[in-house]
């Protein structure tokens, strides 16, 4: 575990200490902030980077292992409905707990002064990632070309963009983008990591007949 914690530290920091040196020199240079609320930036910072390190390591050791243990146990039961709705409820609830989408509701339901409030909008992001997780599960099942799924994923947005209001086509670009946050990400590739490993031993014909 303190192994997973050290590397877990090692990488947020090559991630967040370029950000936090050009906030630095910003602040110092061009802002003129005081020792104190320089001195309370870098305390949060620091916070910041031990609270993601220990989010990532959880993660590793705790979330990682059990989505790829139910989707290696999902195709064993032999139930093409079982995989499919493990998968939406895997992709579903991933997302619900991602942090990305909590933080891009909050900041839209206050922006909007309460427009459009913070909790339907992840049950909305939640649904649509658990959807197209059951689909993508589906694919890897039947062996259909992943081609096929980006080109109604991308045509269905293509279709439906001339007919939603620019505020909120906006909103909808950031909450695809945000989904890919530390949770759903390693979670949802630990479930087709363990779905495809099941499925690997069996032919396309078998694995169709589900």
């Amino acid at each position: 575990m303190m192994q997973d914690i050290r590397e877990a530290v090692s990488e947020v920091l090559q991630a967040v200490i370029p950000i936090i040196l050009v906030i630095v020199i910003l602040e110092v240079g061009v802002l003129r902030v005081s020792p104190s609320d320089l001195l309370q930036f870098l305390l949060g910072s620091g916070m910041v980077i031990f609270g993601i390190a220990l989010f990532l390591a959880g993660v590793k050791a705790g979330l990682l292992p059990v989505g790829e243990a139910i989707g290696s146990e999902l195709p064993a039961r032999g139930s093409l409905a079982l995989v499919v709705l493990g998968a939406f409820l895997f992709g579903f609830l991933a997302t619900v707990a991602e942090p990305d989408v909590r933080v891009l509701a909050g900041i839209v339901d206050t922006v909007s002064a309460g427009g459009v409030p913070q909790e339907p909008r992840v049950i909305v992001i939640g649904v649509g990632v658990g959807f197209f997780v059951a689909a993508a599960v589906l694919r890897i099942v039947l062996g259909v070309p992943i081609a096929y799924l980006f080109a109604a994923g991308y045509g269905t947005v293509l279709l439906l963009a001339p007919l939603t209001p620019p505020d909120f086509m906006a909103i909808a670009f950031d909450a695809g983008g945000v989904t890919t946050g530390p949770l759903t990400v390693p979670v949802i590739l630990a479930l087709g990591v363990g779905v495809s490993a099941v499925l690997a031993g069996r032919s396309a014909p078998s694995s169709a007949s589900w």
